[in-house]
């Protein structure tokens, strides 16, 4: 299965760094695909054919790292591609979702939310594998 984050915006230092880092961190565990669009008109058109489509949503359902990690191995024993949806600074309209999922109850700038969510991602993927955490 393949793990994508469809983002409005060009990743920019500082947060280009930090996600470069996330992304080496999350490839011995995961296939990670990151694609950028301009503007979200473009975020329709670059959903992946057949993936579970989650928004990154304020209002969307938080969990626990814990609690994420399950989530992820249900996805992977699912087998579905999932495509996470990162909005730009006005968030995004997309109809099409089959989740909303919130960070937390903060508003965060859209290229921080995508730091945390692969941070996040690569924190399940090190509890599901029984492995320590330190970076």
């Amino acid at each position: 299965m393949k793990w994508t984050v469809l983002a409005v915006g060009r990743a920019r230092p500082p947060y280009a760094d930090a996600l470069a880092h996330y992304e080496r961190l999350l490839r011995p565990h995961a296939r990670l695909e990151v694609v950028e669009v301009r503007d979200d008109e473009q975020l329709g058109r670059r959903l992946p054919d057949r993936a579970h489509v989650c928004v990154l949503d304020e209002r969307g359902r938080a969990r626990r790292s814990e609690e994420f990690a399950a989530w992820v191995e249900a996805r992977r024993q699912a087998g579905r591609d999932v495509c996470f949806v990162v909005g730009g600074p006005f968030g995004t309209a997309l109809d099409r979702a089959d989740e909303r999922v919130s960070l937390g109850p903060m508003t965060l700038p859209h290229l921080l939310a995508r730091v945390v969510l692969l941070e996040q991602l690569f924190r399940a993927h090190k509890i599901l594998a029984a492995e320590t955490y330190h970076h």
